[in-house]
């Protein structure tokens, strides 16, 4: 599929089927642009016939609006699987969180992701096309660029898409494409420690953010499978190295779920987690999914949790929740138009 390719890959493929360099530009920037095939007004039916079985097909299934102004997306791929990604604004601009899999294996208990389990990883081109077509839905192009970040956030856990998702953060921030700068790039995954060594072998300037949710190991396995694989210092002790490798501040999720990683026992343990490592925690209390059991903290305790947090030293804040009107905990609207259809 050719939004898998890269500037250069394209003029080479529009060089390799007999057509002039420029026509390979033509068809690159209406890739970037998240034009259709028969959007393109620069192209004859005849280039489009030849480059017809390369050229993406993705839309916009379904857009819904939140009270708030987020925006949820449902994205339709040529085999008709779904993702849907999340458009939220800023004072700073928009950010755009992307899904980097059609669904998720990870089976974390208090998300909606991995309630179909995973059908399939998205290839590079398909989580660049969530991007384009956001982007033009905004009013933007190639070369006038709206989204300001992304976050690699939304169903499916990057780093298990590992090949895909390291050549799309090459491909959206090279400076030929949508040049979003890797600093406004956040990756956010359940703690694959293996992968995130590998992930600084890449020498990227991103954020990268951990999915804790717990404070000893014992919690953790209950709610996230993962952790029978890696233990929270084995977590820990990848963000230090992450940090001394790119100098850049580690995130954590801590999605607050009721009578179980709340008490003030977990904000004493997860100070001294965290102590000399710079780093921000953002709590989250749980956007309930009705097919799971856990509930969430109220956000009155939640900004207690932070208070207590912040009195022992640890840098944190209570996210802000958006789009629950629509959905917006990761994978609930797709899993809820997927069960519409079964």
């Amino acid at each position: 599929m050719l939004s898998d390719y890269s500037f250069e890959e394209i003029k080479l493929y529009a060089k390799k089927i007999g057509l002039p360099e420029f026509r390979g530009e033509q068809i690159f920037d209406a890739i970037y642009s998240g034009k259709s095939l028969q959007e393109i007004s620069n192209l004859s039916k005849a280039i489009k016939d030849i480059i017809a079985k390369d050229y993406p097909e993705y839309n916009i299934e379904r857009k819904y609006e939140s009270k708030d102004g987020t925006k949820k997306y449902i994205i339709k791929y040529a085999d008709n699987n779904i993702v849907e990604c999340v458009l939220m604004k800023y004072k700073y601009g928009y950010t755009l969180c992307i899904s980097t899999q059609v669904g998720c294996r990870m089976g974390c208990k208090f998300c909606a992701s991995t309630l179909h389990g995973l059908a399939r990883n998205l290839s590079t081109g398909e989580m660049l096309g969530q991007v384009f077509l956001v982007n033009r839905d905004l009013g933007g192009s190639r070369k006038n660029r709206l989204i300001t970040n992304i976050v690699l956030m939304g169903s499916g856990e990057p780093l298990d898409n590992f090949d895909n998702v390291t050549k799309f953060i090459e491909l959206i921030s090279a400076s030929k494409g949508l040049n979003i700068s890797q600093r406004n790039i956040s990756l956010s995954t359940c703690g694959l420690v293996d992968k995130i060594y590998k992930l600084m072998e890449k020498n990227f300037n991103i954020t990268l953010t951990i999915s804790l949710h717990a404070t000893t190991d014992e919690y953790r396995r209950q709610i996230m499978p993962i952790a029978n694989k890696f233990a929270i210092k084995e977590i820990i002790d990848a963000c230090s190295e992450y940090y001394k490798k790119t100098n850049r501040r580690i995130y954590f999720e801590y999605t607050l779920i009721k009578s179980i990683n709340d008490s003030e026992e977990d904000v004493i343990r997860l100070s001294k987690l965290l102590k000399g490592l710079n780093c921000h925690v953002n709590v989250i209390p749980l956007n309930s999914v009705k097919e799971r059991t856990l509930k969430g903290t109220s956000r009155l305790d939640a900004y207690k949790f932070v208070d207590n947090l912040k009195s022992k030293g640890v840098s944190a804040t209570v996210r802000r929740t958006m789009g629950e009107d629509i959905a917006g905990a990761c994978g609930q609207l797709r899993n809820q138009l997927m069960d519409l259809k079964d």
